[in-house]
């Protein structure tokens, strides 16, 4: 992947620039100029003055999977890295992803990375009696009757090897929206005594298996920086990453009633990747596209609470003018990598490919892409 000049400057320091008209009409007239040839992905937790030139806005696997349904010969995601993996993924060898900044990741993604998670698989498997699901003739069926296996699922925010890992071992990947129809359909495969091993983020995990009806006891936490609980693991039938977001971990039960103590009958709606007690403590939890559509549909002056990225809060706050819908956080919780994509990085790399420069090219190694599209298709065929 090739830099572009622009990534050795800080964000403060694009920021404090008096250039932003600039760029936006940069960034005009170099997408007028490129035309149908290039489209331009926003995730909702970008900043308006990337959502503006956005000819799509939506959540992770959304946008990957419009970049594989258009015609467009360039995608420019703007957002992290490992959705730019899954667009490269997701669409044919005709088409090119790009990102206007490379260093935009996930810490949550980071958390949990290929090496750890191979051993964690292995001492999980040398520990129990269960079995890799690739040792299957067929990791669509069902378990056998007496036959034990653990079954990987990863969330969409992961790396692509991660995904690649789980669709090897006969796993799943899962969204914020369909985990529970993911587990579902992970338990089944496992069979009785199975067990599902849920990466990276625990409170997803966590709060979908509670939703669905298992308790603390059936869950446990993998942490690789500390020696397994072998009592609770054995135990367990969700075994849960120790990961998180750190924009999601901010929320709290106390914001919440010190909203509600401001704003009596205030609605509250929290993303699953908060903590259980957030989650039980607000009236919905969901996606960022559930949310959206929860305050959509809320009645004409509601007070709307919401516990997920700023930058989303602010422009429902904007799109439905007859509703408050209010940060639960109030020292403001921006997603610090979300931040790093800048007009100034997207004006460039379009001017850049005017110029015939493919810069900050995103590139799944094939037998990563092939492991990645079992996994994913997985997860289509049991939500289409």
């Amino acid at each position: 992947m090739t830099g572009i000049s622009l990534s050795t400057c800080s964000i403060e320091e694009l920021d404090s620039k008096p250039h932003s008209d600039e760029y936006r009409q940069r960034i005009i007239t170099a997408k007028k100029q490129l035309g149908e040839k290039v489209m331009i992905l926003g995730h909702h937790y970008q900043r308006d003055s990337i959502i503006e030139h956005a000819d799509e806005t939506g959540d992770s696997f959304l946008l990957a999977r419009k970049a594989a349904d258009s015609d467009a010969e360039i995608i420019i995601f703007c957002g992290v890295h490992f959705m730019a993996e899954s667009a490269d993924i997701l669409t044919n060898d005709n088409q090119i992803v790009l990102m206007p900044n490379i260093r935009a990741g996930c810490s949550m993604a980071d958390m949990a990375d290929l090496p750890d998670v191979e051993a964690c698989w292995n001492e999980l498997l040398a520990n129990s009696n269960l079995l890799d699901p690739a040792t299957r003739e067929d990791a669509e069926l069902p378990a056998e009757s007496g036959s034990s296996y653990l079954v990987p699922v990863t969330y969409m925010n992961s790396s692509a090897d991660l995904k690649a890992f789980v669709g090897h071992h006969g796993g799943i990947v899962c969204t914020s929206s369909n985990a529970a129809g993911v587990l579902e359909w992970a338990l089944e495969r496992a069979g009785e005594n199975g067990k599902v091993l849920f990466f990276p983020d625990q409170h997803l995990g966590r709060n979908t298996a509670l939703a669905m009806g298992y308790n603390n006891d059936d869950l446990a936490v993998w942490n690789p920086m500390m020696e397994p609980d072998w009592q609770s693991l054995n135990a367990a039938k969700f075994v849960l990453w120790h990961g998180y977001c750190s924009v999601h971990q901010r929320f709290t039960v106390d914001q919440i009633n010190d909203l509600r103590d401001a704003h009596p009958g205030a609605l509250i709606i929290a993303h699953p990747e908060c903590d259980r007690t957030v989650v039980d403590a607000a009236d919905a939890s969901g996606s960022t596209e559930m949310i959206r559509r929860y305050v959509e549909e809320a009645p004409s002056g509601s007070v709307i609470g919401v516990g997920t990225e700023i930058h989303l809060v602010k422009r429902l706050d904007a799109q439905y003018s007859d509703k408050e819908v209010i940060c639960l956080d109030p020292g403001v919780c921006p997603c610090s990598t979300m931040y790093m994509i800048h007009p100034a990085f997207l004006a460039e790399l379009l001017e850049n490919l005017i110029e015939g420069k493919i810069v900050n090219q995103i590139v799944v190694p094939p037998q990563i892409a092939d492991d990645a599209i079992l996994a994913l298709n997985r997860m289509l065929s049991i939500i289409a």
